[in-house]
Order: C-alpha cells, then sequence, then structure tokens
C-alpha cells in the first residue's frame, strides 16, 4: 500500500514507493563543484534532452553554486541564468522543471517560466515569502535540511555549526520537521511536499555516511526522501578521487540510499545511475515491469 500517496508536478504524476526517480541536474553555474557548469541556453537545453532520453523522470535547473566558499552571484544574475534555459525546456522537454532556487525573487520567476517544482535548500527558512509562493501556485517543494552556517536568513541566528551537534540525524530530523511545519502554517498540501536531508551541506564526511546509513529515520516524516550524493566530496574523500572520478562511488551511496528509503536520486550522470536505480528497485521494491 502506498501510505505516501500521489504528488503531481506538472503533468506528471509521481507514485512514490512504487519505483525510484531520477532528477537530472542542469547546472548553470560555471564554478560549480561538480565540474560541469554550463555557460549558454543551448548547451543546457542539449544537455537536458539527452537525459530525458537516457530516462530522468525530472530536471532540476540551478544557477547559483553551491560549492562551499563559492562567490555570491547577484538576484538578477542568478535570474538570468536559469530563466532563459527554464522556459525553453518547459516548451521542449517531457517532465518536469524543478528550480533549485532559495531567493524568493529567483523562484517566482522561474515558477513563471514554467517550472513545477522548487528545491529549496533552505527548507523554506531564507525567506518567509517561498512559503506564500508554493501555496499561492500550488507546486511541489522540496525541502532540504541544511547545517550551515550564514550571515542572511530569517532564522540564521539559530542555525548549528556541525562542531556544536554529536547526534547528525536527529538535528536534521529536527530542521525538516520545522520546515514541514511552515508547509502546514501557510496551508501547502502534503502531497506536495518533499524532504531531503542535506548531504554535504553543513556536515562532515563522517555524518554524511551516517546519514546515508540511517537514512531510513526520515520515514518517521511521512514525506518521500530526495537525497542528492552525486560526485560529492565525501566521495571524494573515501576513494581519493576528483569529481569527475567519483562515478562507482556515487552508485555506491545511490543503491544503498534507495535500500535504506530515498524515493528521489538527484544526479549529474542520469544514463548510469538509471541503471543503479532500475537494479536497486528490482532487488528492494519488486519493481521489474515487462519482466517475467
Amino acid at each position: 500500500m502506498n501510505l505516501l500517496g500521489v504528488t503531481k508536478c506538472g503533468n506528471t504524476e509521481f507514485r512514490w514507493r512504487e519505483r525510484t526517480y531520477v532528477m537530472g541536474v542542469i547546472n548553470l553555474s560555471p564554478d560549480s563543484f561538480s565540474g560541469d557548469g554550463l555557460s549558454n541556453v543551448e548547451d543546457a537545453v542539449s544537455q537536458a534532452r539527452r537525459f530525458v532520453r537516457e530516462g530522468a523522470d525530472m530536471l532540476d535547473v540551478g544557477g547559483e553554486s553551491t560549492r562551499p566558499g563559492a562567490a555570491a552571484i547577484t538576484i538578477d544574475e542568478e535570474i538570468a541564468r536559469v530563466v532563459p534555459v527554464i522556459e525553453r525546456l518547459s516548451r521542449e522537454v517531457s517532465v518536469p522543471i524543478s528550480v533549485d532556487a532559495y531567493k524568493y525573487e529567483v523562484a517566482s520567476r522561474a515558477v513563471a517560466a514554467g517550472a513545477a517544482m522548487i528545491n529549496d535548500q533552505w527548507g523554506l527558512r531564507y525567506d518567509v515569502r517561498m512559503a506564500q509562493l508554493v501555496a499561492e501556485k500550488n507546486i511541489p517543494i522540496i525541502l532540504m535540511s541544511n547545517q550551515r552556517t550564514r550571515d542572511t536568513g530569517y532564522d540564521a541566528k539559530a542555525r548549528a555549526d556541525t562542531a556544536t551537534y554529536t547526534d547528525v540525524m536527529a538535528h536534521v530530523i529536527s530542521f525538516l520537521h520545522e520546515s514541514l511545519e511552515i508547509t502546514r502554517r501557510a496551508n501547502i498540501p502534503p502531497a506536495n511536499t518533499i524532504i531531503d536531508p542535506g548531504i554535504g551541506f553543513g556536515k562532515d564526511w563522517k555524518q554524511n555516511l551516517e546519514l546515508i546509513r540511517r537514512l531510513g529515520e526520515l520515514k518517521g516524516l511521512g514525506r518521500p526522501i530526495l537525497i542528492g550524493t552525486s560526485r560529492k566530496s565525501f566521495i571524494g574523500r573515501i576513494l581519493g578521487a576528483p569529481p569527475e572520478a567519483r562515478l562507482m562511488g556515487t552508485a555506491a551511496s545511490v543503491a544503498i540510499g534507495i535500500a535504506n528509503g530515498a524515493d528521489i536520486v538527484r544526479v549529474h550522470d542520469v544514463a548510469q545511475m538509471v541503471k543503479v536505480c532500475r537494479m536497486s528497485d528490482a532487488i528492494v521494491r519488486g519493481y521489474h515491469p515487462g519482466i517475467k
């Protein structure tokens, strides 16, 4: 029985726990940690089309690097990067488009351009207007737990540094519970909420491994779980590999994440991770359509 129900995103329905969905990353930041930043609309559209052919169920378009120490960009610059791409993709690909944004102005323009989902790395806690936008547009929101310390954001003073907590999963659950409470107060339907533990965001490499190992504990929040482990530094730490050589480490983290409860995986290498998901789903969920 599907206890999480169905989430409508654009013209697509995501039926949770039947199989794992793949989110392909369209990265428009030239200083991305993963080394896959795109600098023009045509390249982004070409990559998006390839991802859809390879089996991506949704695309996540972002214009600002999340790499620690990355230079900040202006709202206007971020809009200039993402909006033209979303406008094109909303007309030219068949899967839903998500915008990776936590600033109200960027998210609002992206939704107007055709984004059908918002991926908020601050879990609606950077700008109070984001919850209102999600409620008004009746679109899904990905709520990520972010343990980085920022000088901005309306509850920035409440954020903990990694050195100040001992149980990383308890801290993540508390953060996500508060984000879900924001959605409740804003009258955002539970079916429009997805949670993400925020691998790499204010956690050290050991804590990232622990989060994947204990991912099943997030099921208690009653919402679909997204994980984004692709090419991240904790994999590089374990394997001694640069971002472009972390494919197998990513595959391992995706497979174990699915075994422990992940419903969506956010990845850079779509073709390979679609196969990892297909095999993992056959083992974990007994999902192998068309095979007798």
